[in-house]
């Protein structure tokens, strides 16, 4: 069945001056306008389209692609507001509305926000929510521990971020697991850091925290060989520069430091750390 909202792979089942009618199964047949017509288009060709309500409310579909799907999350501008809510740029003619009961906090034109995108079923429209937590679980059921994910900045907290996973659940990226400032709205791939005894779901951006920090501590002694012994990397040295070689906080690099030293590895001054022969 086709579904609103999404891509479909659609059957041309007539031409008309306007453009082709699609198979639309149990939707009825659903009108590409001539402009999004392929050349050479004929009968019994299959196109891959979007299918969603034009200004009129009528299903149609189009080769445009739009920034977010049904089922998905994306950072969005709003550009109008009126009696109905928020009107945001998806990328097709007829924008994307967020109605005020799906506003989390009320949205400003030119502000951008992440959102949810759904098929409304009452009123047989696509919408979009702020209220993330209402199409999104909070609590594990298909992720585990030291999982691969996508994640999606969608706001800050006194602890972090949270972030949206795989479009399917919320999670937390706690500052310190954070390694950098993130910005709201960024894609970025990361890991699942552990899932709490009440579900919930913590990330990590980098891989090498979940290796913890002996691993962490080898690295260093391999870069150290690797450049005679000597790196100008220290614990004074800036986050970014630690963010880049490491890809983990300054805060976990200084710890993994004062394991070395106090096992007698390295030699740490304000200036660098040199390997211990």
């Amino acid at each position: 069945m086709a579904q609103v909202g999404r891509f479909n792979k659609l059957e041309v089942i007539k031409e008309v001056d306007f453009g082709v009618y699609l198979d639309g199964g149990e939707l009825d047949s659903i009108l590409l306008p001539q402009r999004y017509v392929p050349e050479d288009c004929e009968v019994g060709d299959w196109i891959d389209v979007f299918l969603y309500f034009d200004s009129e409310d009528l299903l149609i579909a189009t080769t445009e692609k739009p920034r977010v799907e049904v089922g998905r999350c994306e950072m969005l501008k709003v550009i109008d507001i009126n009696n109905a809510g928020a009107f945001m740029d998806w990328g097709l003619p007829k924008d994307l509305l967020v109605p005020y009961s799906e506003q989390l906090k009320p949205m400003e034109v030119g502000y951008s926000y992440v959102v949810y995108a759904f098929h409304d079923q009452d009123s047989d429209r696509i919408a979009a929510s702020t209220r993330l937590q209402d199409y999104l679980a909070e609590e594990s059921v298909w992720v585990k521990p030291r999982q691969a994910v996508d994640l999606l900045i969608a706001g800050r907290t006194d602890l972090g971020y949270k972030a949206v996973i795989n479009d399917q659940y919320l999670g937390l990226i706690f500052r310190d697991d954070a390694f950098r400032p993130l910005k709201v709205g960024e894609r970025l791939p990361g890991f699942i850091k552990s899932i709490r005894s009440d579900g919930k779901i913590d990330l990590v951006i980098s891989q090498g925290t979940l290796q913890g920090d002996h691993d962490l501590g080898e690295q260093i002694i391999e870069r150290l060989r690797a450049s005679d012994g000597v790196s100008t990397l220290t614990d004074k040295s800036q986050p970014d520069e630690i963010y880049r070689a490491f890809k983990v906080s300054k805060k976990k690099y200084k710890q993994a430091l004062g394991s070395l030293y106090k096992s007698k590895r390295i030699l740490l001054s304000a200036e660098k750390i040199q390997l211990v022969d």
